[in-house]
């Protein structure tokens, strides 16, 4: 095994950065484009296309009345399906090299990710600076029942990835600290939180902006084969609740059944002897924090109140005008990202006020330029994803890959189920060698969401199937940033811990979490529960 750890960190250390890896398929979609112009590569498929018919009022009766001064009602479109040929378009001919030089701008302008990114962003950095999500993690171990601390620093692991510092620079050595003052031995504590902020880490009981993200990607691509086609960024939030706390418990069992016995008891002579020593905060801070930690509260409730008097009273503007529903088709889910900012920043400011750590408009500010900051290669990326996405769009290669491979599929009649559970394996390889959530999902969603919907099935299915695959193997992969940090907060405690300490912890969690979800994916499935509001398991 530390064999094969070796050869995955040493084939990690040579990956490229995520920004060169997408300059480098660019560079192959403009070249692989220009060969399939060259063989004339195509495919002859389906296609629907709306024809608009009005519907003339009915009687009581049902018949229509072809003489009645009532205006028709709206129209209504008539789907139509025709046989179209669908060839590859070339990015090194004429059309193709003005498309790359013209809409180079606009691919970018198109992409609503980078918006998502900055708006969601607002009030989770406001309340990251701040120190709200430090403060609450603290605050809820402290206060955390002896019996159920491991499932509490478990579950706000998966929470705390809303902002993913918080939970991996604060949460891990607090999971360590309590454990240690528990009688407990401090690296089963190290690796609950780890777990927990890591291992299952695309699903929470919030919104997270990398929700929002995902969710612009795949309308981006299901636009190919489906226009009509809008997923709502709750398009998962049933599945990602649920699995937040059925992972929660499963590592919980795993800690305290698994990794405990195997670590025995603790003897303090294995940490160093100038092991730094946490830092204790005063009466004073613990002072501040909790007024802070009221404040925000105070803050918030302001906050929903104004929220639900927008959206609760009959005719309130976040209600959909025309048939006054919350949920479904209506401003408040439309917004649903912006207003939970809004409430980060609302509880952020609180916090901040009533802890005198951000106080002044300034201040304030100061902190959303630095968040912003923060997003510098995360934005560049999504330039390069942007332009790639529209080049593999243009050249219908995608199509081509997607019709051609679901044909293959079609044939073989292995079903939608395995197919699923092979997409969560192949993202779990890839997982090993490219952690990022987002950078993954650009390079997979414009060949499997078509793929997938050609075959029936729908692309919140898919995602769900992503968060599955994407979350267990992120705690034994050398690649990890956060890795080299773990290491050093396990060292604090065992001296001769090293990144094989780590893995050799952390097997358990991604081999048992990796089994136990998919088999819950799969009941999911089966059962045939909605994924989210709105969001059925199955096309409709």
């Amino acid at each position: 095994m530390q064999k094969v750890l070796d050869g995955i960190e040493r084939a990690g250390n040579k990956v490229p950065h995520p920004a060169i890896i997408f300059l480098a398929l660019i560079f192959i979609v403009i070249v692989l484009s220009q060969i399939l112009a060259w063989t004339g590569a195509s495919v002859t498929t389906e296609v629907a296309e709306p024809q608009t018919v009005q519907v003339m009022p009915q009687e009581e009766a049902g018949s229509s009345v072809a003489g009645s001064d009532t205006p028709p009602a709206p129209a209504v479109p008539d789907y139509e399906l025709h046989t179209e040929k669908i060839t590859a378009e070339s990015l090194l001919d004429g059309d193709g090299i003005r498309f790359i030089f013209t809409t180079a701008v606009q691919n970018f302008n198109d992409f609503g990710v980078v918006a998502v990114i900055l708006v969601a962003m607002i009030g989770v950095g406001v309340a990251e600076e701040a120190g709200l999500i430090a403060a609450l993690i603290r605050k809820m171990v402290k206060v955390a029942p002896k019996g159920a601390i491991t499932f509490i620093i478990v579950l706000l692991g998966g929470i705390s990835s809303v902002a993913s510092d918080a939970g991996y620079l604060v949460l891990i050595p607090l999971g360590a600290a309590a454990f240690a003052s528990l009688g407990r031995h401090p690296l089963a504590g190290i690796a609950a939180a780890y777990a927990g902020v890591s291992a299952a880490f695309f699903v929470n009981i919030l919104i997270t902006p990398a929700d929002g993200i995902i969710t612009e990607v795949t309308n981006e691509t299901v636009a190919l084969v489906a226009p009509d086609i809008q997923l709502n960024v709750t398009a998962n939030f049933f599945f990602s609740i649920a699995s937040t706390i059925f992972c929660a418990i499963v590592m919980t069992i795993i800690t305290e059944r698994l990794l405990e016995p195997r670590l025995g008891r603790y003897d303090a002579a294995e940490a160093p002897v100038d092991a730094p020593v946490d830092h204790q905060p005063t009466d004073e801070e613990m002072a501040l924090e909790s007024r802070g930690l009221r404040w925000s509260l105070y803050y918030l409730l302001v906050a929903v109140a104004i929220v639900s008097l927008l959206t609760f009273i009959p005719g309130a503007p976040l209600r959909n005008p025309d048939t006054g529903e919350i949920f479904g088709n209506s401003p408040f889910m439309s917004s649903l990202l912006f207003i939970i900012s809004m409430l980060f920043l609302a509880a952020g400011l609180g916090y901040g006020r009533g802890s005198q750590s951000l106080t002044g408009a300034t201040n304030v500010i100061n902190a959303i330029v630095k968040t912003f900051n923060g997003l510098g290669g995360l934005i560049f990326l999504m330039l390069l994803i942007a332009q790639f996405i529209a080049y593999f769009n243009y050249t219908n290669m995608s199509t081509l890959a997607a019709t051609g491979l679901a044909d293959l599929l079609e044939r073989a009649d292995i079903g939608a189920l395995p197919l699923l559970i092979g997409f969560i394996l192949l993202v779990v390889i890839i997982d090993l060698i490219m952690p990022g959530v987002i950078p993954k999902w650009a390079i997979l969603a414009p060949i499997f969401v078509p793929l997938f919907y050609r075959l029936g099935i729908a692309p919140q299915t898919v995602i769900a199937a992503y968060r599955v695959g994407d979350g267990p193997v992120n705690v034994i992969t050398p690649l990890m940033v956060y890795l080299p940090f773990i290491v050093l907060v396990c060292q604090k405690y065992r001296k001769k811990a090293g990144i094989g300490t780590v893995v050799s912890m952390m097997l358990p969690y991604t081999i048992i979490v990796l089994i136990t979800w998919t088999l819950f994916y799969v009941v999911w499935y089966a059962i045939g529960i909605p994924w989210g509001p709105s969001a059925p398991v199955h096309l409709g």
